[in-house]
């Protein structure tokens, strides 16, 4: 049984906003990246995740009960990140931390420091006072402190400086090793790229593919750039490659020499031995990421 299982979502907001028809599934253990731009539907999925939206079609099940019916109690042993983070400014760091482990029933603070010790955070002064970096540190701290079986993290490294970001996607790696089951939303290529499992992207309220990460890690497609010494040996390039069979060309720059092709792995011998007969200037593989394929469904407008 999935841990996270979303049937047919719909929450439709008008003007084409909302989400539409959303299915998905989280195993256990398994760390799902729902990659998507700001406005394509991964926080509203979410919210009915967490159960603070009730769906207009479908259902959400976490561990098997209803998100909707069974939110609080589905709550207990969940630990949640929004993307959008609004604290009491009236508490200090500590007294919002001594609240939560309240709220949880935690009486040893001995994995809450170690959390506040790995994130750098200082939390003794005022929330009205903290910038937006140590408020998403003190949220990340309140979602991990009661070492929770399933995690939904909303854009968990929004606000964090790049060396926290490192800190936390290694986090993710040794809660993934304890078989932690983690939804994890984000627009960064890099921390879903290094984390996850599986991978659903989302457009405009729909989700457009889902694919296991290694299988795009380990494209068997792969891409050269070829740079030639002289514009002769480029044009004799181009007269002769047309006729492989297995090379497939992508782009030809005669002003430049260069050329785009790209062959499956399993004939890379007859790849070498092809370009071996030519004198070059560089080959170099152009590898192939999660940004390249994402950009295969988005145009570069941040609009969509």
């Amino acid at each position: 049984m999935a841990v996270i299982q979303i049937d047919h979502l719909t929450k439709d907001y008008g003007h084409n906003r909302g989400v539409f028809d959303v299915s998905f599934k989280v195993e256990k253990g398994e760390v799902y990246g729902f990659l998507g731009p700001n406005g394509a539907g991964k926080s509203t999925t979410i919210r009915h995740i967490m159960g603070f939206s009730r769906p207009q079609v479908g259902q959400i099940f976490v561990n098997g009960k209803d998100s909707w019916k069974k939110a609080s109690e589905i709550q207990k042993d969940l630990g949640y990140l929004p993307g959008e983070i609004a604290l009491p400014e009236s508490l200090t760091g500590t007294e919002f931390i001594d609240m939560m482990a309240q709220l949880r029933g935690i009486k040893d603070m001995k994995y809450t420091n170690y959390l506040i010790e790995k994130f750098e955070l200082e939390p003794t002064g005022s929330l009205k006072r903290m910038s937006l970096g140590m408020k998403r540190k003190l949220a990340i701290v309140t979602a991990f402190m009661h070492d929770p079986a399933v995690l939904v993290l909303d854009e968990p490294t929004s606000a964090l400086d790049p060396i926290m970001q490192k800190v936390f996607i290694e986090f993710i790696k040794e809660e993934k090793e304890k078989g932690k089951t983690i939804l994890l939303s984000s627009h960064i290529f890099n921390e879903i790229d290094a984390t996850c499992d599986k991978i659903s992207i989302i457009k405009e309220g729909r989700l457009i593919t889902t694919f296991v990460a290694d299988d795009l890690r380990h494209n068997e497609e792969k891409t050269f750039k070829l740079e030639f010494n002289t514009k002769e040996v480029f044009e004799r390039f181009k007269g002769q490659v047309s006729s492989h069979e297995k090379l497939n060309v992508i782009s030809l720059i005669p002003h430049k020499k260069q050329a785009e092709v790209s062959i499956s792995d399993k004939d890379i011998n007859d790849f070498i031995a092809f370009i071996s007969d030519f004198d070059l200037k560089f080959c170099s593989e152009i590898k192939f990421t999660l940004e390249d394929y994402f950009m295969k469904f988005y145009d570069r407008n941040p609009s969509n």
